[in-house]
């Protein structure tokens, strides 16, 4: 069957729609506060919460995770769907956790656009280069929102040189604060001069209060705070630092709101701009460079597995973003690594932890496919004319740690549960192919292995010791010099689920020598199926 045969002339319309972005953050920056708050403004929560609540008020929808919610910080993405203004929102909620930069990473493989969110008072810091880098590797157009503006922190004008100067995109103001960080008065709309006035809400449990004033009525009402604002936007006409659609999307150019997510201060100037601004779902290229068109018939890849997300039903979802056609519940599809048929009867639209069946989807909707046995990240699942889409990399393994069940009675749990997690990519699990039977697990950051052994605890009912590894540097290798390095002290072979060989070693400086010493000997740079920056 061609895929002009197939093409459905309704799926352009609905992918037009659609607005598919994810919120990227520094730890603490308030990622998860916005995410509450753009549920409240669409109406998808009648009030909005907090993960670091009182006892008795409800918790974040996007944190559903019992860890999140003791530590008050997300360690796993999610997805909410909603409606706004007659658009579908999907909206991917990232782990603000350096620790969790790999699942970040395959959730924005899924997104269309970004949504940086910076601490006033800290701006710029690691984690927000870091993930910038991924939006920059995928150019995802990135919108900047400055949180936290109801509290004391830095100069917007020497904010907006740090974004420049160390992220590299152009930061063009939409809305400029009236008032310093810490006594905030509301934002100057660049658009039409006008001030809009905010006052706050009980506990930001309902819709901030707004009150649009004209720039006249503002001068007289705000007087120094006005005119310093009005000050700082005439400098930036000078600059040239104007919001321009084409450099946003080209991914040179970052439109800037300012606002407070606790306060809803500034919220729906933002989720206005993702509706305006953020490209709808377009064609995506596959692995060969090629776009299949929307109309096409359908095509999607997993980018993220997940287990027990309703410990009632010990289930697990697989997450499949749609890149082309119209997805219809029960369709048979083909499983694109194996060429099998792939049945999609039990099929759900997520939020949070929530799920309903879903009968329909397009372009730039995320499907969450329960208890579908065989699929792994990065797999694509297609009808009609065969695609792949660009593989899903992995980070380099830091730290490694070896893994045992404490009550060997629970043998089965304990591997059950390895394999689970390990397919949803909370841990990258090395095995000796001569047949130790003791995994190590390889991480990026510590708070993978403390997830690692709480779920594995409290999901399959298996409590691991875990015990440091010595290692301290990773390269991949083939089976040719993995029979030179299998008698060399302070080396190790071990094998990944998907056969790649990595050779382990205790001391850096061991590998650069025989880095040095043997240049014929396989020995790269540990990356994924596709290289993560």
């Amino acid at each position: 069957m061609s895929l002009a045969v197939a093409a459905d002339a309704t799926v352009p319309v609905e992918a037009a729609r659609r607005r598919t972005f994810a919120i990227i953050s520094h730890p603490d920056a308030g990622k998860t506060t916005l995410t509450e708050k753009f549920l409240l403004y669409a109406g998808a929560v009648a009030e909005a919460g907090a993960v670091k609540a009182r006892a008795g008020r409800r918790r974040a929808t996007s944190d559903w995770m019992a860890l999140e919610q003791q530590r008050g910080i997300s360690i796993t993405s999610t997805v909410l769907q909603f409606t706004y203004r007659d658009h579908v929102v999907n909206l991917l909620d990232t782990p603000g956790h350096r620790d969790f930069s790999e699942d970040t990473y395959r959730v924005l493989a899924a997104a269309d656009a970004a949504v940086m969110v910076l601490d006033v008072a800290k701006g710029v810091e690691a984690q927000t280069r870091k993930l910038f880098e991924v939006c920059r590797a995928r150019s995802l157009p990135v919108l900047t929102f400055l949180n936290k503006y109801d509290r004391p922190g830095r100069d917007p004008l020497e904010l907006l040189d740090e974004i420049e100067r160390q992220i590299g995109l152009r930061p063009t103001p939409v809305t400029w604060p009236v008032g310093i960080p810490g006594d905030f008065r509301g934002v100057l709309d660049r658009r039409d001069g006008s001030f809009v006035r905010y006052r706050r809400t009980a506990h930001g449990a309902t819709a901030a209060l707004e009150e649009r004033l004209s720039p006249d009525r503002a001068a007289a009402e705000e007087g120094d705070a006005w005119r310093q604002a009005h000050e700082a936007c005439a400098l930036l006409d000078e600059v040239g630092a104007t919001p321009d659609l084409a450099s946003f999307l080209a991914g040179e150019s970052s439109p800037v709101f300012a606002g407070s997510a606790l306060t809803n201060f500034g919220v729906q100037h933002l989720l206005d701009a993702v509706v305006d601004l953020a490209p709808p779902a377009t064609s995506r290229p596959d692995d060969a460079g090629s776009h299949r068109p929307l109309e096409a018939p359908f095509a999607g890849f997993v980018f993220k597995i997940q287990a027990n997300m309703d410990p009632a039903h010990r289930d697990h979802v697989a997450f499949v973003r749609v890149c082309s056609g119209r997805f219809t519940r029960g369709m048979t599809l083909v499983h694109g690594p194996s060429g099998r048929p792939f049945s999609t009867k039990y099929a759900a639209s997520i939020f949070g932890s929530e799920r309903d069946t879903i009968d329909v989807a397009y372009p730039g909707d995320v499907v969450g496919l329960v208890n579908a046995g065989g699929l792994q990240i990065g797999d694509t699942l297609y009808e009609a004319e065969p695609v792949a889409f660009p593989p899903i990399a992995t980070f380099a393994p830091e730290l490694f740690a070896s893994a045992r069940p404490r009550d060997t009675g629970r043998h089965k749990q304990f591997h059950r549960g390895l394999t689970q997690l390990e397919r949803e990519g909370v841990v990258q699990v090395l095995r000796d192919p001569d047949g130790d039977p003791v995994p190590v697990l390889a991480a990026v950051g510590a708070m993978q292995f403390e997830v690692f052994a709480h779920r594995l605890a409290h999901e399959f009912g298996a409590v691991a010791d875990l015990s440091p590894a010595p290692y301290r540097a990773a390269r991949r290798t083939d089976r040719r010099t993995a029979e030179q390095l299998r008698n060399l002290r302070g080396a190790r072979v071990l094998a990944r689920a998907d056969g790649t060989l990595l050779a382990l070693f205790d001391s850096p400086y061991q590998l650069q020598r025989l880095e040095q010493d043997h240049p014929d000997w396989c020995l790269d740079p540990v990356v994924g199926a596709g290289e993560a920056p």
